[in-house]
């Protein structure tokens, strides 16, 4: 299916825009799970400078969604009105600075900050190589693996916001928890500096490989796979809840909760963004009877259903 092209009417109002606007961009092969419509129209802006501009200058009427590397994402089948954005080369940058820290564009993908990290010998930011996905959704979600979390080594960051205004926030402006952070949900997150410590390279690696066979021993990685599905309540475990509840492998159409890792949805070939989110509230509903605890989403669902 396809929306009503506005990119000519967006494009008049931005003469000096530097990215790109396209209509009907699809969005299915840039998520993990492979399923989705498409963008109204997707905007990959060329720095910050012009990701502000353009957003100085668009509608407020005018709907806006961010997506990253698309691994902890679900894109309904119907498509994303309004604008998607979608950061790229120029929020791809690693720098080494001073005291051992990494200054990164949010679009880095993690694993690529730990082993930056790892090629400096700064320790403390292996546990990146845990977490798939982008610096932007690390922030947005706090995201963590092996004990370690993005608010343990995050001094500050830059966000871009609705209006076009760009802010500097530090640690402590981002009022961290369990997979949250707290800063208006129009950031537009765009830079990070994160903090490490003295380390030797062949260690730091070594951890990193410990990391990465933990995860493939455990989690269904090499399949199309939103990762973790639900966050841990409080006490408890997900994946715990949902086998108890007898949800292990369970199948709506073509989507199944991991037998492997039953709190892991995978797309098993031919799922639509439907059956997988329909898996996912038929999990929780199942949950809820067995157990009384209401599971959290921690997938992220975008759009809306096939008309």
């Amino acid at each position: 299916m396809s929306l009503p092209d506005i990119t000519a009417e967006l494009a008049e109002a931005v003469p000096e825009l530097r990215g790109r606007l396209l209509a009907n961009q699809p969005l299915a092969d840039l998520t993990w799970f492979r399923v989705g419509g498409p963008a109204q129209v997707m905007f990959s802006p060329a720095d910050e400078a012009d990701l502000a501009y353009f957003l100085a200058n668009l509608g407020p009427d005018i709907p806006v969604t961010v997506i990253g590397l698309g691994s902890n994402l679900i894109v309904r089948d119907g498509g994303v009105p309004g604008v998607v954005i979608r950061l790229g080369r120029g929020f791809n940058t690693i720098n080494v600075e001073e005291g051992y820290r990494l200054r990164v564009g949010t679009a880095v993908p993690d694993v690529k900050l730990a082993r930056a990290a790892a090629d400096a010998g700064i320790d403390g930011l292996a546990f990146f190589r845990g977490i798939p996905g982008g610096i932007g959704g690390a922030l947005r979600m706090n995201a963590g693996a092996h004990s370690a979390e993005t608010r343990d080594t995050l001094v500050e960051a830059r966000a871009v916001d609705r209006a076009g205004c760009v802010h500097r926030l530090t640690n402590a402006d981002f009022g961290f928890s369990y997979r949250h952070s707290q800063p208006p949900a129009d950031f537009i997150f765009t830079e990070a500096l994160f903090q490490g410590r003295a380390g030797d390279t062949a260690a730091i690696l070594g951890e990193m490989d410990r990391i990465t066979q933990a995860r493939e021993a455990s989690q269904p990685i090499r399949e199309k796979t939103g990762g973790s599905t639900f966050k841990n309540p409080a006490g408890h475990k997900a994946w715990q809840l949902i086998d108890a509840a007898g949800c292990r492998g369970m199948m709506v159409g073509a989507a199944q909760m991991s037998p492997m890792h039953c709190n892991f949805m995978i797309n098993t070939g031919g799922a639509t963004a439907a059956d997988i989110e329909a898996l996912g509230e038929e999990v929780r509903r199942r949950v809820k009877a067995h157990s009384g605890i209401e599971l959290e989403w921690e997938i992220k669902r975008i759009g809306i259903p096939a008309g």
